[in-house]
């Protein structure tokens, strides 16, 4: 009985996590999207600008770039881990455990790391003159 009620808190969980990771998927798509199509123009006859860097967002600061490659490389390793969480409640036995376990730790920590380049962020205080009021 108390094996059940676990379970269903479990799959609860793993869907309010899937979540989570289909917004931050959602949002970063966007943002990459909005960077590919409004970056710099290169090509003959135009010259890199000074501060030119390879990853290059039109809004945010010098860290924007870094925070959403790597919230993007974490949503997709998160959304991985629940499909592994999926397989293990189907299947709850210690057996799938240990897997499941592995890529929810590695997508939590892809988590913790984009989270530093969005406190980066937040610390350069330097905004595109577009976000500034």
């Amino acid at each position: 009985m108390a094996n059940q009620q676990l379970k269903s808190v479990a799959g609860l969980l793993l869907l309010l996590n899937f979540c989570m990771y289909v917004i931050v998927l959602g949002i970063g798509g966007w943002a990459m999207n909005r960077a590919i199509d409004h970056g710099f123009i290169i090509g003959p006859g135009f010259d890199l600008p000074a501060h030119f860097s390879p990853i290059y967002f039109p809004m945010g600061n010098a860290a924007t770039g870094f925070f959403v490659t790597f919230a993007l490389i974490a949503g997709v390793v998160g959304a991985a881990s629940a499909i592994s969480g999926i397989n293990h409640i189907r299947s709850w036995t210690a057996d799938s455990l240990p897997s499941a376990a592995a890529a929810a730790t590695v997508a939590w920590t892809l988590t913790l790391l984009a989270m530093g380049f969005a406190c980066k962020e937040i610390e350069l205080r330097i905004r595109n003159a577009r976000l500034v009021r």
